[in-house]
């Protein structure tokens, strides 16, 4: 089944400190999504902000040196509110993956080692549902112009109408 949605408008963003696990993720799924990579958490925040209207979805691996997944999923989402957030890990840590989703800072936990079509298919999902997000907000935004186009034109042609109303009364209060 065909896609309505083209996925090569919204990037990936991957960090993790494997360097192995980046570039199997890319070439399992370049040619599916753009993919940005980083190795470390400073390298991801500064990818993400140069890149902040193409990343629609930041995935991170949990266990890292120095800033955790999670840390750094709810630093990003400051940074960028709209990406959609994924948290990967081979370790089993329930408590780290309750604690994520319970803050908000993701979207869905996966566990490695990775089932390729089953994360692409969870990207796949996530990358639409930043996209229906998008359209949604630049709907809303549109709507909103609209209506403020509305008001101002409304707004002119009262004082239009007031305007005339005043003419014609100092007019006929000098005859």
């Amino acid at each position: 089944m065909e896609s309505a949605y083209d996925y090569r408008k919204c990037t990936v963003l991957y960090v993790d400190d494997e360097e192995m696990a980046l570039k199997y993720f890319a070439r399992a799924f370049e040619n599916r999504f753009p993919i940005l990579t980083a190795l470390n958490g400073a390298d991801g925040y500064r990818l993400l902000e140069e890149n902040r209207e193409t990343i629609g979805l930041v995935i991170t691996d949990q266990r890292m040196p120095g800033e955790k997944g999670v840390q750094f999923l709810e630093r990003a989402r400051q940074l960028h509110p709209r990406a959609i957030r994924i948290l990967t890990t081979a370790y089993s840590d329930l408590y780290v993956a309750i604690e994520a989703v319970n803050s908000g800072a993701i979207y869905k936990y996966v566990t490695k080692p990775w089932d390729i079509p089953q994360l692409e298919v969870t990207l796949q999902r996530a990358v639409e549902f930043f996209l229906v997000q998008r359209e949604r907000d630049l709907l809303l935004k549109e709507k909103l112009s609209v209506l403020q186009r509305m008001m101002i034109t409304d707004r002119v042609l009262t004082l239009g109408i007031l305007a005339g109303r005043l003419g014609h009364y100092l007019r006929n209060s000098l005859v």
